[in-house]
């Protein structure tokens, strides 16, 4: 079996103690974290979200707006047959992800999002009366 090899100092009393961890981590499976990051920002008349979705296409991606919740979900998969790759470690991701945001007051029939380079935008317009609706936003 080929591992992944991490060079240590000879002088390091403890080598011996990251070694056995290695051996007994490296080897098993470890769930991933299937989640993103985001940063959200708020102006005088709009939230703006920002969510790094590296390497996930646009048409994976679920942007839902009900009951003053953001919902932004995203399902990562190859699209190669595993069965004919002789993989000898994986640790890229795939699966499902998904976040929600919990926002007041905002005017749904105006949520906009794009996604370029990655980067996932939605911007949620700000109500100036309350009117809770319920809806998917197209992606641009």
């Amino acid at each position: 079996m080929l591992m992944p090899f991490r060079r240590r100092e000879v002088a390091d009393p403890f080598w011996g103690i990251d070694l056995m961890r290695d051996f007994f981590n490296d080897n098993l499976p470890t769930p991933m974290n299937l989640d993103f990051r985001a940063d959200i920002k708020e102006n005088e008349n709009e939230y703006v979200i920002e969510a790094e979705m590296p390497g996930i296409n646009k048409e994976q991606i679920t942007v839902e707006f009900r009951d003053q919740t953001l919902t932004i979900s995203a399902e990562h998969v190859d699209e190669k047959d595993e069965e004919t790759e002789n993989y000898i470690r994986r640790e890229r991701r795939k699966g499902s992800m998904s976040r929600s945001f919990y926002v007041e007051d905002i005017n749904a029939d105006e949520i906009k999002a794009s996604y370029e380079d990655g980067i996932l935008k939605v911007v949620l317009p700000k109500l100036t009366q309350s009117a809770p609706k319920n809806h998917q936003i197209p992606i641009e």
